[in-house]
């Protein structure tokens, strides 16, 4: 993946979430507010996700234990499978948790020992605190509901947040085309 996609990327993704929040998009609070619990959501992201990673189990390299890549493919597959029936409570949150840690590594991976734009540390900054968020409310997703009732309590709340990510996303979106 090039520079300018693994910037453009992140940036646009800001962007999408941020200007919803901006115009205080009556739709947009009501989707969010019941996303924590959302079957459909959670079939879409938790879905989406256990497709992924059971990808990278199936195509992992003899060094990675990828001569036991059916026996690890069925062992996670049945794990995914039995969280829809036996944890379906904030499925969604974790299936976004899951995207986010997963697509973290070829965003990161583009700058990797890249030293000679200062600039990629914008975007790396960005990723790095989103690996720390979806690790923790990949633990705790309980956390992603009491947030979102804390953004949407006051309407000046929500147009900060959603400015601050269009601002951001912005950002990125011009820094990505200075590579």
């Amino acid at each position: 993946m090039s520079l300018l996609a693994a910037t453009l990327i992140p940036g646009v993704i800001l962007i999408l979430l941020g200007l919803p929040l901006l115009a205080a998009n009556a739709g947009m609070i009501a989707a969010l507010k019941s996303f924590p619990r959302s079957q459909t959501a959670a079939g879409v992201f938790f879905g989406a996700g256990s497709a992924w990673f059971l990808y990278n189990i199936w195509n992992l390299s003899p060094a990675d234990f990828g001569e036991y890549h059916l026996p690890l493919f069925v062992a996670f597959a049945f794990i995914a499978a039995m969280a829809f029936r036996s944890v379906p409570d904030f499925l969604a949150v974790r299936g976004v948790a899951i995207l986010v840690l997963l697509a973290a590594m070829p965003l990161l991976m583009a700058g990797y020992m890249n030293f000679d734009h200062r600039q990629i540390y914008f975007q790396k900054g960005l990723l790095y605190v989103g690996i720390a968020l979806a690790i923790w409310v990949g633990a705790q997703p309980w956390r992603a509901r009491d947030f979102l009732e804390w953004l949407f309590a006051r309407e000046s709340r929500t147009r900060w947040v959603g400015g601050l990510l269009t601002a951001y996303g912005l950002l990125l979106a011009a820094i990505a085309f200075t590579y």
